[in-house]
Parts: C-alpha cells; structure tokens; sequence
C-alpha cells in the first residue's frame, strides 16, 4: 500500500502547493513511483486535451507526470459548478466516485502520494467534499500548512482543527510556513509551547522568500493580457520592484534598484531612451527588468526606433492607467507556473535544506 499525506492549508496563498512541490522533490530521492492528486481542482485549465486543476496540471509538467494526469483532477470545479450543486444538477455522490476511482488508480502504480486539498480546509462543503471530508475518505493523515506568526497561527489551526476533528480525519503535523527569518526560532518556540497539549507535531517550514512572493515578467504580461515586446528571453525574469517613472530622468534612475519594472507614461520620451540605453549596458541589465508603458499618446518615432533597437523587454498599454497598473501587480498573488525554472529551482534547494523529509515521512508512516 501507498504511504499517503494529505497536504492542508489554514487559508490561501500559504504556500501549499510550493510544499507539494517540495515534498515531492524530497520523495522522489527515496520512492520509485511517486503520485500527486488534486482531488477538488477549482482552477480549471487545458492541457493536452484534457480539463484539468492548475496545480496537478503544474505538477504533472514539473515532474514529468503527465501519463497519470487524468488521475491527478479527478473533479475540475468551474465557476457556475455551485449553482448547479445547489440545483441538484451535479451528484455529490458522483463526485466522490471519480475522485475514490482515480486515487485507487493511483495507488496501484505509485508506493508514495501527495494528496493536494483546495484552499481552507471548508472548500468543497456545497459537494459535500470539504478538504476534511476527502482526507477521512482516503483515509489519509493530514499535514496543515499555515502561514507566519504566532496569535494568527493558533486561531486558525484552532478553527480549522474542529472540521478535520468533525469528519475524523487525523492531523498529524501542522507546518509553519512563510516565517520571518529573523525571527523563526522565536516563533517556532512560542508556537511549540501553545501547542504542547496537542497530538500533532509542530513543523518549521520555509522562510519568506521574495523571491517565491514576486512575478515574473510572463506573469504580468498574462495579467494585463498585453503581448511582449522586446527581448522575449526576459519572459522568465523575477520581478523584484515597481517603481513609477514620474520623478526626473536623472532622479528615477538613481533609485533604480535589482530588477526593477518601471512604469513610465508614452509622453516621456526623455526617460524611455534613457531606459533604453542603459538596459543595454551590462552594469545596468541586471537593474532594469523592463517596462510598461501607458498613456493615449502614441509613442513618438523616434523614442519607439530606439525602444526596439534596444530589445529591452516592454508592454504597452492605453487602457489602463499609472495607478491601475501599479495597484493590479503590486496586489497580485504570484503563483509558479511550469516556466518558472528560477523559482522551482530554488523551491528544490529550499526543500533540501529546511524540510527534514525522514521525519515527515516517519510521521505519515503507516498506523
């Protein structure tokens, strides 16, 4: 039988599927044949034919899995799939049949899973198929990844332990992720002390990275729908800052700093050739990610000669405005994607160097 473990999470954006990642990085090492589910995907995209959750489909390209992909999102949720659950057009119980159908699959190719749940530990409820419900069905032991912090932490393990609690379902380990590094041991400590009286183990896992936080130039391009011009091998560049052209030439890049996106309006012609020049010299490429350019003024000729003679890498926009696009990235949540080589990277070498993976494993060891 497959050693299995059901990855939680107290809310978005804790670092879920950057731990599935990792953890099946750290399998692979040990286990021959190792599987991922999405048991409730409600990210739906298109790979190879097939409707799939973003995550499995991500995982399935990462690690070369995508011969088990119709395993891995037995049930793609889209945006009208709660009306029609509430309508008593989609059978709960039907659910439940793809979702035990594909993870038996699963289980008899591969001797390790990663089960992946959605969201905050209620998702799914309208299918009667919350986190917890499928973590009791698959009879599988649950790791729940929370984000920093102390009082936050407790409140929430606390919350979502009583619907875990509810549908019998074992949380075996809560992981502490997203922790400051100036201030991990202190956390982890006050943390260990609040949950001394629990049967669950408390787990250190990454610190913040902005790395990980940041978006890279595809990202945003795809977030704003807007094509890339330039030098098109920057499409995977981390974006570190944004800055607004709206100081002086001389003054914005004096504040430059690495692998800044500058925002600068059409009308700034003096500022764009700047940018462009300096992009192509070594000592300031590492600088300049590259630009977004809004404003109804066309780009003058000769600005837009020099813009791509440089090839520094821009997006232009007459829709949207300064303030509109610094408001859309700098609120963004940034996701991997399979493109991502940088971040992956680095999620790789995180694993290896934070996550004990024989503890975890002997932790999710069969009982």
């Amino acid at each position: 039988m497959a050693r299995k473990i059901f990855i939680a999470a107290s809310g978005q954006n804790s670092g879920k599927t950057t731990i599935s990642i990792s953890l099946l990085h750290l399998a692979q090492r040990k286990y021959r044949n190792v599987g991922f589910i999405k048991p409730l995907g409600p990210k739906p995209i298109k790979l190879r034919g097939q409707s799939v959750d973003k995550d499995a489909a991500l995982i399935a390209e990462v690690f070369g899995l995508t011969q088990d992909l119709r395993y891995m999102s037995p049930v793609v949720v889209y945006p009208d799939s709660t009306r029609k659950a509430i309508d008593g057009l989609i059978s709960p119980d039907e659910l439940q049949e793809r979702i035990l159908a594909a993870y038996h699959e699963l289980e008899k190719k591969c001797d390790y899973i990663i089960i992946e749940g959605s969201g905050h530990p209620g998702v799914g409820s309208v299918f009667r198929l919350s986190n917890a419900r499928i973590a009791k069905m698959l009879d599988a032991p649950v790791l729940m990844v929370t984000g920093g912090g102390v009082g936050n932490v407790i409140d929430t393990v606390a919350m979502n332990l009583a619907l875990f609690k509810l549908e019998g379902a074992e949380v075996r380990a809560v992981l502490a992720n997203k922790l400051y590094a100036d201030r991990r041991e202190q956390v982890l400590d006050y943390l260990e002390r609040a949950f001394a009286d629990e049967p669950f183990a408390l787990l250190g896992g990454f610190d913040y990275q902005t790395v990980l936080a940041n978006p890279t130039f595809m990202r945003i391009s795809k977030l704003l729908d807007l094509p890339l011009h330039g030098n098109r091998r920057e499409l995977g560049r981390i974006i570190d800052h944004v800055q607004i052209g709206a100081a002086s030439t001389q003054r914005v890049t004096e504040m430059l700093r690495d692998s800044t996106l500058l925002i600068v309006t059409s009308s700034r012609d003096e500022l764009l050739v700047t940018l462009a020049n300096l992009y192509q010299m070594p000592e300031y490429r590492p600088l300049i990610s590259g630009l977004i350019i809004p404003g109804i003024v066309p780009v003058s000729t000769i600005t837009q000669r020099i813009l791509d003679r440089s090839h520094i890498p821009y997006l232009r926009t007459q829709i949207h405005s300064t303030a509109e696009l610094y408001r859309i990235i700098t609120e963004d949540v940034s996701k991997i994607t399979p493109q991502d080589t940088e971040k992956l990277a680095l999620v790789r070498t995180l694993a290896e160097d934070r996550l004990d993976f024989e503890t975890i494993d002997q932790l999710f060891a069969p009982r």
